[in-house]
């Protein structure tokens, strides 16, 4: 079991920067999620580390081995790919052996790992079919065992569920976790699904444009973006941003949206700089409340019911659509004029620079 350091590791295609100067540590036994949209790096930059795409600037390393200069097969990874790459013509169980027999591990040896990965995984009864006769499911199984078998001090996996269904995807997503718990490897999962990176990872990397936007547990992500872009990628559906300013600041910064409305918010204003900011409102924070009274009021356009919540759909007096919640009985319907109130402590504020502004979190 190894970590991973990455040191002011650049990559350039031309006159392109792909990525740029980027420095993180993974600690022995991690899960880590690189979260990103496409194009921002993120597989990119599992390649760098998988030795399949070469580093134009900085170090990696694998425990205490600099591997950048070392061939894939010599840094001791193994990778899932989003594409399962099973060889068509061989069996489960050859498939699984076929890079330990070109390692020249000894066949009980192969036998043993082969039987011990197929059974994690409960592919058993699949060992002497063909990769053809599998489902989508049962091929991404084998893929995942295939580099188990390996026993590598680092398992590396690039969007391996986005050729799942929903079903099978939630599924294959929690074997996932259980695995990294009976292994306790060290894995980096890379994904744009903000779902994946909440439900997986002990830390989510979000990238942008090359570069680390934020580091942090997921519910550290969620509930104290470093930038607006954070805010915008982490959270279904998206945070509400609305522009404002600051009217009054105190233990309760109070700001004024363009209709003229009044929101308080629990942003301690020590901190805040002078300017133009931008309130940013989950759905979760943001309720029917009666007309009289509530600061914002709204019509509905949509009601979406979810079972356990509903979502709203509105739009404010001056044309702002936003989105709000409401328990999964929610007597509101389309058409329905209705006030809205904000809790607070869950408002964020985020100033000219995309830098976030947070209530203190209490434990």
């Amino acid at each position: 079991m190894s970590g991973v350091v990455l040191d002011g590791v650049s990559k350039r295609y031309g006159a392109v920067t792909v990525i740029d100067r980027l420095s993180l540590t993974i600690a022995a036994g991690e899960f880590v999620v690189f979260l990103g949209p496409s194009g921002c790096g993120k597989s990119t930059l599992l390649r760098m580390i998988a030795g399949l795409e070469t580093v134009d600037g900085g170090e990696i390393r694998i425990g205490a081995r600099r591997v950048d200069h070392l061939a894939p097969g010599a840094r001791g990874v193994a990778m899932v790919f989003q594409q399962y790459a099973l060889y068509p013509h061989m069996s489960v169980r050859e498939n699984m052996a076929f890079g330990l027999r070109n390692a020249h591990v000894p066949a009980d040896e192969i036998d043993r790992r082969v039987a011990a990965a197929a059974d994690a995984l409960e592919i058993m009864p699949l060992l002497d079919r063909k990769s053809t006769q599998l489902s989508g499911g049962q091929q991404q199984r084998v893929a995942i065992a295939r580099a188990i078998v390996k026993q590598p001090d680092l398992f590396l996996l690039d969007e391996p569920l986005s050729n799942l269904d929903a079903a099978l995807r939630m599924r294959t997503r929690l074997e996932i976790a259980q695995l990294h718990q009976r292994l306790g490897t060290t894995m980096i999962f890379v994904t744009h699904d903000q779902v994946e990176a909440m439900t997986l990872a002990d830390r989510i990397v979000v990238l942008n444009q090359g570069g680390i936007e934020q580091v942090g547990s997921p519910m550290d992500i969620y509930l104290t973006p470093r930038t607006e872009f954070v805010a915008s990628f982490v959270g279904s559906p998206k945070i509400n941003l609305l522009p404002v300013t600051v009217e009054a600041a105190g233990e309760m910064t109070r700001v004024r949206l363009a209709n003229g409305a009044i929101i308080d918010t629990a942003v301690a204003a020590a901190d805040l700089p002078a300017g133009a900011m931008t309130l940013g409102l989950r759905p979760e924070c943001i309720r029917p409340a009666a007309l009289d009274g509530a600061p914002l009021a709204a019509r509905v356009q949509v009601v979406e019911r979810l079972g356990e919540r509903t979502l709203l759909h509105v739009v404010l007096d001056d044309g702002t659509p936003i989105v709000a919640e409401d328990s999964g009985l929610s007597a509101v319907r389309p058409g329905d004029r209705i006030g809205l109130a904000v809790q607070p402590e869950r408002a964020h504020l985020f100033d000219a620079d995309g830098l976030g502004h947070h209530p203190a979190q209490r434990g």
